[in-house]
């Protein structure tokens, strides 16, 4: 149980001392996965006590459970705004170049999301089965529409996404080797990542004429 996000949540101070908690363990699971974390990692990294930080959440799987839920509204958020368009391509990509937005800005939330895939999803596989699988297959209806008018080229739509996703994510969950692989360049990576994504996907989506012109 999260104490801290019920009774002892309602003070300046203490949404202070929840927040620091919060961003400490967001850190400390980020970087060694739920089971390699302690209450000692979290507590140190936060500069609190273990008691000051049993004091507003149980343990560290309340803890871990408040971040989830508050990451799954987060990660949803971009593929919510995909929606109807005069120009489907520019609407994917736009999807594209906010996922991407998203491993700059959250990287440490999308390692945490990677972390808790790679163990099964043991705490978010209910959402995962539930609120994400459809919200994806509603827009996989529509990009599908978008296929049948023939407004983008055939492909598979959740494949698709699937795409979108991993080669995103991939820029937050692997940055150690990309930064490493690109060196001295690292600084503009996400800005060639998006030149090189938005000509990858439009090159995929864009509709090949047969009219042989």
């Amino acid at each position: 149980m999260a104490r801290a996000a019920s009774t002892k949540g309602n003070t300046r101070i203490q949404r202070q001392k929840t927040t620091q908690i919060l961003d400490a363990a967001l850190e400390v699971f980020s970087t060694y996965g739920f089971r390699g974390s302690t209450i000692d990692q979290i507590a140190a990294q936060a500069g609190l006590s273990k008691p000051n930080i049993l004091y507003y959440f149980d343990g560290k799987e309340a803890i871990h459970g408040v971040l989830l839920d508050r990451l799954l509204h987060t990660w949803l958020e971009p593929l919510e705004h995909l929606g109807e368009s005069e120009n489907p391509v520019d609407e994917i990509c736009a999807y594209v170049t906010r996922k991407l937005e998203m491993s700059r800005d959250y990287p440490r939330e999308s390692r945490l999301f990677a972390n808790e895939i790679l163990q099964g999803a043991p705490n978010i596989l209910a959402e995962l089965q539930g609120p994400l699988k459809s919200l994806t297959d509603e827009k996989c209806r529509l990009i599908q529409s978008w296929i049948d008018a023939g407004e983008i080229a055939p492909l598979d739509p959740h494949h698709l996404i699937f795409s979108i996703w991993s080669t995103t994510q991939h820029y937050a969950d692997f940055d150690v080797q990309v930064k490493a692989v690109l060196g001295a360049s690292t600084t503009d990576r996400f800005e060639t990542a998006q030149t090189h994504l938005d000509h990858l996907f439009r090159s995929m989506l864009t509709p090949r004429r047969t009219d042989g012109i």
